[in-house]
């Protein structure tokens, strides 16, 4: 490097520095009076810093293919990112309330610990609780750095804290992940999986005050099972429990699939890595074979939609263009890594149509997986040689609402699980349906005490004789001989006088019809908002994640 170039370039470091360390300096202020439960409390908001920080020297890098893998600009497009700001999630928190108004303050505080995790133990530290339901319609000069940190989401000082301390075990489900202790120094961790070298560690400190240390476990499953693994406690009119349910069990899922002894973790699918060398940072950043990308995969690209949609009402600080990048991300490991379909069998035989559909689940865990408002369902159409459709299940509508389904045309019931499907008001629908204590289905989680129905599909290698109640097959699927963690055969006898070609889809759905269409009844300004947003963009609730056809050779 010439000289002239050298200076430039230690220079550009030196300024970088100042300007981080001066953002540090200034960037937050005590949360105002009467921001917590009670006025007296003064949170610690040192124990986090506001992603702006790390994303200043996180951003700006390149493969050696130039494909763009900055971790700050994947992060935010994420729903880790926008965890806070989520409506689907403020309408829901708001009717828990409603539902149960004496527990008020614990239902938030509970939902804050995934959703505004920063703002929630800083509070906690204290003696307060968390909130979440106005944080999202603030802006940075009201409510303070709580506000600040509250907005972040799952940010990066949530995640790169959390210390392995009871990892995997009951005590750390449901967000009560431990916070990192201060290193005897006074300054706060950021855990990492490589070791840093010194120079690089005191660049960071004086950038942010946190120091790089080196541990395994923020590669392995545990860590996101804290988040991932809810155990709901459900209430009675009085707000008293009166049971409770194993809401999402995406961690015990994966442990009891092969994906868990072949030691494949949550992070190699939902964080896979870019091929370097890349660099971590664009100030003084090492380069490293592989980088962990940050865009968070999941299965929610209606969502991320959504918002960017309505980004400006929701105070999304993402670019549309960081948004519609995660949503493109999204959908192509939807359709490439996340289930298939194919005809096993079909025949025509004295007006009958004979199919054998064959389902198969890709991932680690159950498929839909997570918060139970997710559904997939098979989609069969049948046409003869001139276009004509003769037998159609499982049509979606403009509305989100699938044909045949039960539960989307009558609140209190739902579809069975099918081994045969015979007429068209027949789908097969891959879902769990969350009852309450008298058997009846519900959408409120705390009103839920057990599952009548839990038919989605199985990942490779789920033996359901070893299963526990908490990962359990429920409903027709339990003894479904060809619903196995190998897949689920479906067969299909229709009445048909001619058949020329089948075409066979898995489409999912991350808000079922119902689940939204609940929030409609609450007159609060969460759900109404919600449920405006939702059916503005229903016709794209859905997409097809698997797909298969037959043409016969001779038309039937």
């Amino acid at each position: 490097m010439r000289p002239g170039r050298a200076a430039i370039c230690a220079a550009a470091v030196v300024w970088s520095i100042v300007l981080l360390v001066t953002v540090r300096a200034g960037r937050l202020q005590p949360p105002e009076r009467g921001s917590q439960s009670r006025p007296d409390l003064h949170p610690d908001v040192s124990i986090f810093a506001p992603s702006s920080e790390c994303l200043a020297c996180h951003n700006n890098l390149l493969t050696p293919l130039g494909e763009d893998v900055s971790i700050g600009a994947s992060w935010r497009g994420s729903m880790m990112a926008n965890s806070a700001r989520e409506p689907y999630v403020l309408a829901s928190v708001r009717r828990e309330i409603i539902d149960h108004p004496s527990r008020a303050e614990e239902i938030e505080d509970e939902c804050a610990a995934c959703h505004v995790p920063a703002a929630q133990k800083a509070a906690r530290a204290v003696g307060g609780h968390g909130r979440i339901l106005e944080y999202h319609r603030r802006r940075e000069d009201a409510a303070g750095a709580l506000g600040v940190l509250a907005r972040d989401g799952v940010s990066c000082t949530v995640c790169h804290q959390i210390s392995p301390e009871r990892l995997g075990t009951r005590d750390s489900f449901n967000g009560n992940f431990v916070v990192a202790p201060r290193l005897a120094s006074g300054n706060r961790r950021a855990y990492g999986a490589l070791a840093p070298d010194a120079g690089r560690r005191r660049i960071m400190h004086s950038a942010t005050g946190f120091e790089q240390e080196q541990s395994a476990h923020v590669q392995q499953s545990e860590l996101c099972a804290t988040c991932h693994t809810l155990i709901t406690v459900a209430r009675g009119p009085d707000g008293a429990a009166i049971g409770s349910l194993p809401e999402q069990m995406n961690y015990q899922e994966w442990r009891h699939s092969a994906f868990f002894g072949e030691q494949r973790s949550c992070q190699s699918c939902h964080m896979p890595r870019a091929a370097g060398p890349v660099r971590v940072a664009s100030v003084l950043g090492d380069f490293r074979p592989t980088l962990a990308r940050h865009t968070f995969l999941g299965g929610n690209a209606f969502m991320i939609r959504l918002m960017n949609r309505f980004r400006d009402e929701l105070g999304i600080e993402a670019t549309r263009a960081e948004l519609e990048a995660t949503a493109r991300a999204t959908e192509r490991q939807l359709e490439q890594d996340t289930a298939a379909i194919r005809i096993e069998r079909a025949t025509m035989a004295g007006g009958t149509l004979e199919l054998d559909i064959v389902v198969r689940n890709l991932t680690g865990h159950k498929f839909p997986t997570g918060y139970p408002s997710r559904r997939a369902w098979i989609h069969v159409t049948a046409t003869d040689r001139h276009g004509r459709t003769v037998f159609e299940s499982g049509r979606v509508q403009d509305s989100g609402l699938v044909e045949g389904s039960a539960s989307d045309s009558h609140p209190s019931s739902f579809e069975p699980h099918y081994e045969q499907i015979t007429s068209a008001d027949q789908v097969q629908i891959y879902e769990s349906v969350i009852g309450t204590r008298a058997g009846t289905p519900t959408t409120g989680l705390l009103q839920a005490t057990q599952y009548l129905k839990d038919n989605r599909l199985l990942p490779r290698g789920f033996d359901q004789r070893t299963a526990g109640p908490e990962i359990a097959v429920y409903g027709g699927a339990a003894t479904d001989p060809d619903f196995t963690g190998d897949g689920d055969r479906v067969r299909y006898l229709v009445a048909a006088a001619e058949v020329a070609v089948v075409e066979v889809e898995l489409r999912y759905q991350p808000i079922g019809y119902r689940w939204a269409q609940n929030l409609a009844p609450y007159q609060a300004a969460e759900p109404k908002k919600f449920v405006e947003y939702y059916n503005a963009v229903a016709p794209a609730s859905s997409v097809v994640i698997a797909r298969a056809s037959h043409r016969f050779v001779r038309p039937f």
